[in-house]
């Protein structure tokens, strides 16, 4: 028997339960993993919450580093003592042992701790396919953040800035527009004081925008649209605030025949190659300094349902991790 958090229903964070779970073998193509750092994602929220639906009792979280101290007897390129990592699994990371799919995980290298990798793989994989696949960034770009002191916008300000872009971000407090300057943000905007299209066409002279990266949903929707140029990009990643609203495909042509698109990671690295070259690419950033992650927030795994409400209340910066 092990300790993890497990949800029977769907609603609030008081649906997080701590139980005791029985851990069987891995299957023949997994591995099993003693969990030493768990992610946490508004993703956690969403399958917590029913927004997206998943099969019941379920343990949360897809994102967690550990060690391997079992594995499936067709499983090969892991051994023990392995440190491991993965944003992929779906669920069942709120665990203490968690039996992993051998093509979800990816080999830790040395100089990235456990709580570092727990706290970027999803959020870290995410910055790279929207900043080298959906959309690539360089030193011609300005670009807008939404949310740019959060666990993804910190790591899509550094890595935008890297490539030579230059970086817009919105934030809601004072604190959090310190967070996003000391990474990587040129300009910040608290979207509570200041209209944040007004001040983007300031910025830009009235040229506006290629992009829009957007993880807040409602609350700056249909607004992102208007920081775009024509032919810009709205890419839609998040509902922080809540979804998008149903909307007339003909706004995007009166706003300048935009292109918006809704991506999600699991269609980047849906083989095990795409995952290993997308992760080789952050690891090495992070290795090389131009990327930090900041893990700011830690709690023990029991009280998961005080995470979730700290980060959906807006409460948190960077990453948040849960420590078994």
């Amino acid at each position: 028997m092990s300790k993890a958090i497990l949800a029977s229903r769907t609603g609030g964070p008081d649906v997080l339960q701590w139980v005791d779970v029985k851990v069987g073998k891995p299957a023949r193509d997994a591995v099993q993993v003693a969990v030493k750092a768990i992610g946490v994602n508004f993703i956690d929220i969403y399958q917590r919450s029913g927004l997206y639906p998943v099969p019941l009792p379920f343990i949360p979280g897809g994102e967690l580093c550990g060690e391997v101290v079992a594995i499936g007897k067709d499983v090969t390129g892991f051994e023990i003592g392995d440190r491991v990592a993965t944003a992929t699994a779906g669920n069942g990371a709120y665990a203490e042992l968690a039996n992993v799919k051998a093509d979800k995980l990816v080999k830790v290298p040395r100089g990235i701790s456990d709580e570092t990798a727990a706290a970027m793989m999803l959020k870290g994989m995410t910055a790279q396919y929207l900043l080298r696949q959906v959309y690539r960034a360089g030193k011609d770009d300005t670009i807008l953040v939404h949310a740019a002191a959060g666990g993804v916008g910190l790591i899509l300000c550094q890595w935008a800035k890297s490539l030579g872009a230059t970086v817009i971000g919105t934030v809601s407090t004072d604190a959090k527009a310190k967070l996003a300057r000391a990474n990587g943000c040129d300009y910040v905007i608290n979207n509570q004081r200041k209209d944040f299209v007004k001040e983007v066409k300031r910025i830009t002279k009235g040229e506006m925008l290629p992009v829009v990266y957007d993880s807040v949903g409602a609350a700056t929707f249909p607004a992102s649209l208007d920081c775009l140029h024509r032919f810009g990009l709205f890419v839609s990643y998040g509902n922080a605030s809540g979804p998008v609203p149903a909307f007339s495909p003909a706004l995007l042509a009166q706003k300048g025949s935009l292109f918006m698109t809704r991506p999600t990671l699991f269609d980047f690295v849906r083989t095990p190659q795409e995952l290993h070259k997308v992760a080789a690419e952050l690891f090495r950033v992070v290795k090389q300094g131009k990327v930090k992650i900041a893990v700011n927030q830690r709690y023990p795994l029991a009280e998961a349902a005080q995470a979730h409400r700290d980060l959906a209340e807006r409460k948190t910066t960077g990453s948040i991790v849960l420590i078994p």
